[in-house]
């Protein structure tokens, strides 16, 4: 009995469906729902997180996103600090801090909390 609670969840996480590809359209209609972090968002990751053109992973693409985060939430926290690729280092985001990067990050990748 003390096995279910673990097998159902198991079963129910198979259960989901696969991620969807989302549009530039679609993810540009996502919005961090705190305020700040909505406005930090709006002011430094938006212009490329939502353009297709820009190659960045689109905000709340897991098809995008899923393989990047594989590699560890730390990971992607360091790429957003220092920069990666095309991203500049805090994605020009000069008010955010450590945590701000972090949820904005959780955000973008479609694990906002």
């Amino acid at each position: 009995m003390r096995y279910l609670l673990p097998a159902t969840a198991l079963l129910l996480a198979a259960c989901q469906p696969p991620a969807k590809p989302l549009t530039p359209a679609e993810s540009a209609r996502l919005s961090p729902r705190d305020q700040r972090l909505a406005q930090l968002y709006a002011g430094s990751c938006k212009a490329c997180h939502t353009v297709a053109d820009t190659r960045a992973p689109l905000t709340g693409d897991r098809t995008q996103w899923d393989p990047r985060w594989a590699k560890g939430e730390d990971v992607l926290l360091t790429n957003a600090q220092v920069g990666f690729g095309n991203m500049p280092a805090n994605g020009q985001c000069f008010e955010c801090s450590p945590d701000d990067l972090k949820a904005l990050v959780r955000f973008m990748a479609g694990r906002e909390q």
